[in-house]
């Protein structure tokens, strides 16, 4: 290698360095430069949707989607925090229950900006006295809503264990619920179903508490929840030979004279249940019209028990004379 090579290479090292050393100057410059400028206040000026809560039960927010002005005085880096917010999610909730508002005519209400500005800077991490509001008060209105009371229906999947069984109706606490809303909504509403109450393998009665479905929130109520009183007995299977006969004066016999109801009763209730506790109806339009076979059901029978057949489900008969 000549000695102009040599010179060579020792220049490009040389400019290789100064190119570096600018770059890490221009770098540092950069960053001190941003510093200075996020640490100097700026002034914004946006807008804050508003969702209420803690709404009374009775009433609802008739002045729609709302949205408050106002002016932010804040340094760079809050400013960077706040332009990563996107519009759709600039929002603030405003809970009735903690603001306190007031009446300013017929359904007009009122709350001091105030509130707002404390949301917001909670939101942003700032301090309230940075923003102005727009305006010193903001103003929504509020409508009653339609009521009436209604049942409320249990939703329910209990699967017992081997040999129990449901005892009667689930009951409820309390067993229907005044609820509030849009008239629209309110007259298509017969009931308010519970969320679904699950349980397997049950062989005792129990209680819990079961949440309404409110119809994702077209429909309000004070009442959220029910207490569902469930009673689980062991049962046994048993045949009860329940007579055939009417009640008047015609006078018929049947054949066979009784139909046997084969049923699930509850131990506890075993000895105490009799062929009276059931009863059997005829067709009586196929007596009208004489036909040889006549019909028969089983009319009634105790709520305790669980029908599982009858047999026969027809009769020949005589008129005895």
């Amino acid at each position: 290698m000549n000695q102009l090579d040599t010179i060579k290479q020792k220049a490009e090292r040389q400019n290789r360095r100064s190119v570096l050393t600018f770059l890490i100057f221009l770098a540092l410059s950069t960053a001190a430069w941003f510093l200075v400028k996020l640490s100097e206040d700026y002034t914004t000026q946006t807008k804050f949707r508003l969702q209420f809560e803690g709404v009374p039960a009775d009433r609802w927010i008739s002045s729609g989607d709302q949205s408050v002005k106002m002016s932010l005085l804040i340094d760079g880096f809050h400013t960077l925090r706040f332009k990563m917010i996107r519009e759709p999610n600039r929002f603030v909730t405003i809970s009735l229950d903690e603001v306190p508002y007031r009446l300013e005519n017929d359904n007009t209400y009122s709350f001091s900006s105030q509130y707002v500005a404390e949301k917001v800077a909670d939101r942003l991490g700032i301090n309230a006295s940075d923003i102005t509001m727009n305006e010193s008060k903001v103003y929504f209105t509020m409508d009653i809503l339609k009521s009436k009371v209604v049942p409320v229906v249990l939703l329910s999947d209990i699967k017992t264990a081997r040999q129990y069984g449901l005892y009667g109706i689930p009951m409820l606490d309390p067993s229907s619920v005044t609820i509030y809303g849009p008239e629209e909504a309110i007259d298509t509403v017969k009931s308010v179903k519970t969320e679904l109450l699950s349980r397997a393998n049950v062989s005792q009665g129990f209680s819990e508490t079961v949440a309404l479905d409110l119809l994702d929130g077209q429909i309000h109520s004070n009442t959220k929840e029910v207490k569902a009183t469930v009673q689980v007995e062991k049962f046994t299977e048993t045949d009860i030979e329940v007579p055939i006969k009417v009640s008047d004066s015609l006078r018929l016999r049947f054949f066979p004279e009784t139909m046997t109801v084969k049923c699930l009763v509850a131990i506890k209730d075993y000895s105490s249940i009799t062929p009276d506790q059931f009863s059997v109806a005829i067709d009586r339009q196929q007596l009208k019209a004489k036909q040889p076979l006549l019909d028969v059901r089983l009319a009634a029978w105790p709520q305790y028990v669980q029908i599982l057949s009858t047999h026969p489900d027809k009769v020949e008969y005589l008129i005895v004379q």
